[in-house]
């Protein structure tokens, strides 16, 4: 036999609230879903009832319940963002890298290449050390492409 569940209740400013962000505008599918699933359970209806309904496990629906109890309407329906790994290069860095590329390449040398630049980095210690992937990454953010002639500004001649 199944055992009856917690009695759940939503704060009246909270069930409003729920009912606003289901009603109009564009949210993440994943917010819609946890507000479904609190609306439910506020209604009664067991975990394993609404995670017939919603495409949740019915311990997440639980867990949903508890971070709403514990910390409020804001923690159950988002994330916590996340930390990610901190940035290589630093402001300063990465300006001084692309003012580098939009110099002249070094002597031997007709263009800059994504290779060139990290290797030019680190020889003019304008960097202890970057990668590729991270000069590649900058210069696509700069909507930089040293190495296609067609980008390259040249002065006119007579």
């Amino acid at each position: 036999m199944a055992r009856a569940p917690k009695p759940f209740r939503l704060k009246t400013q909270d069930r409003k609230e729920l009912k606003q962000i289901l009603s109009g505008g564009i949210q993440q599918v994943r917010v819609v879903l946890r507000a479904v699933a609190l609306l439910q359970l506020d209604a009664g209806l067991s975990a394993p009832k609404v995670s017939q309904t919603i495409p949740f496990a019915a311990q997440s629906i639980r867990t949903i319940a508890k971070r709403y109890q514990q910390n409020g309407l804001e923690r159950a329906l988002f994330e916590r963002k996340r930390r990610g790994h901190a940035e290589l290069l630093e402001a300063s860095d990465k300006q001084r890298i692309i003012a580098m590329v939009c110099s002249q390449p070094p002597e031997g040398r007709a263009r800059w290449t994504v290779r060139l630049v990290a290797e030019e980095a680190v020889k003019r210690k304008l960097v202890p050390g970057v990668g590729r992937e991270t000069i590649r990454i900058l210069l696509q953010s700069h909507d930089l492409k040293p190495w296609r002639e067609k980008n390259v500004v040249r002065g006119r001649t007579r």
